[in-house]
């Protein structure tokens, strides 16, 4: 990786953050009517003032926080640059009756015309939100660490419309040894206001995918969120914690074999496709490593009816080859265990098909 600046990351203004309001809707319409009325007079700052004056009047709000307003229509893509022309979609957005259709346009405008780099009196043609889109379609789902390591990225060098997954791993790793989540908390949320409103994205647990994708691997309905009772789960937990006990004499890592100071409850079908009854049945768990947990949760790894480790087609050879002899013993693999495994199994291969 290049070395660069790393003060240089994607920034964002935010005067806006609910894009079907009045207030939103009212200062795009003076921003279009504007335009369309001196289209013909080139940029200056007495036009821009004039235009400030204009917002003022359905936005009564100090000037500074107007000319926020105005730069955030201007790098999200609805009105140009210089302030002689708007997105061909903006004023149908203005226009749309229902915050639908609103949702799709702004969603084209946003992944066609948005440039973070933008200002009402300085162009550019970096693109920060279709390079994360592009880079989406490489990967088929970004995490948190991923999004905010993108934020980092300068384009610009970048060849392709997208960055690769060791790249990206890279950026992820600088982002941890400059804190940049801590320092960035505003910029990082921005970032997430305006992803998550775009259509046929969705956010599950953190991690981003395209809503068909998503549906595919965790069922078609992803508008209920699914809250854990903590009390239940702590007896889930308790349960599978009593289970090591009567087979190994202590709490450990069913794969490992090792009594970790912190083990994960690790759910075998997922929590969130899970009814009341299997969310909290210890059948649907095993107890595992942080490590473990993680390649298991995120389908990289599963097990047959036997116990043998299974790999995902998206996992690399070294650690298959690391964790190739590691297996779930048959004292803990129960017929009700095994067809819970038999669907993390089926998970595992229907989002490597996604995937790959």
């Amino acid at each position: 990786m290049s070395q660069q600046n790393y003060e240089e990351y994607w920034k964002l203004t935010n005067a806006f953050t609910d894009y079907n309001g009045k207030k939103f809707l009212d200062t795009l319409a003076v921003c279009i009517n504007f335009i369309d009325e001196f289209r013909d007079e080139p940029y200056s700052e007495e036009k821009y003032s004039r235009l400030q004056l204009e917002v003022e009047k359905v936005n009564p709000i100090n000037l500074i926080s107007i000319r926020k307003s105005i730069n955030q229509l201007v790098k999200m893509g609805f009105i140009n640059s210089f302030l002689l022309s708007y997105h061909p979609q903006a004023k149908e957005y203005v226009e749309a009756r229902t915050n639908k259709k609103r949702e799709t346009l702004l969603s084209k405008i946003i992944y066609s015309n948005s440039s973070f780099n933008r200002a009402v009196n300085n162009e550019s043609s970096i693109k920060q939100i279709n390079f994360l889109i592009q880079t989406l379609i490489e990967k088929g789902k970004l995490s948190k660490e991923e999004i905010i390591a993108l934020m980092l990225v300068d384009i610009e060098k970048h060849k392709r419309p997208f960055i690769t997954e060791i790249e990206l791993q890279e950026y992820v790793a600088e982002a941890r040894k400059i804190g940049f989540i801590e320092r960035k908390y505003n910029q990082v949320g921005y970032l997430y206001n305006i992803l998550e409103k775009l259509d046929d994205l969705v956010f599950i647990n953190d991690d981003l995918y395209f809503k068909e994708d998503a549906q595919q691997i965790f069922g078609e309905d992803l508008t209920t969120t699914k809250k854990r009772d903590p009390y239940l789960h702590r007896l889930y937990k308790n349960q599978l914690q009593e289970e090591c006990e009567e087979v190994y004499g202590k709490p450990l890592c069913v794969l490992e074999k090792l009594a970790y100071p912190v083990l994960i409850a690790s759910h075998i079908k997922p929590f969130i496709q899970s009814d009341e009854t299997e969310a909290y049945d210890p059948n649907n768990g095993l107890l595992l490593s942080r490590t473990m947990d993680s390649l298991f949760d995120l389908k990289y790894i599963s097990f047959t009816d036997e116990g043998k480790m299974i790999f995902s087609k998206r996992i690399s050879d070294d650690v298959k080859e690391f964790w190739k002899d590691y297996h779930l013993e048959p004292t803990i693999l129960n017929d009700k265990r095994k067809n819970y495994l038999a669907f993390h199994r089926n998970l595992m291969t229907s989002i490597d098909k996604i995937l790959n």
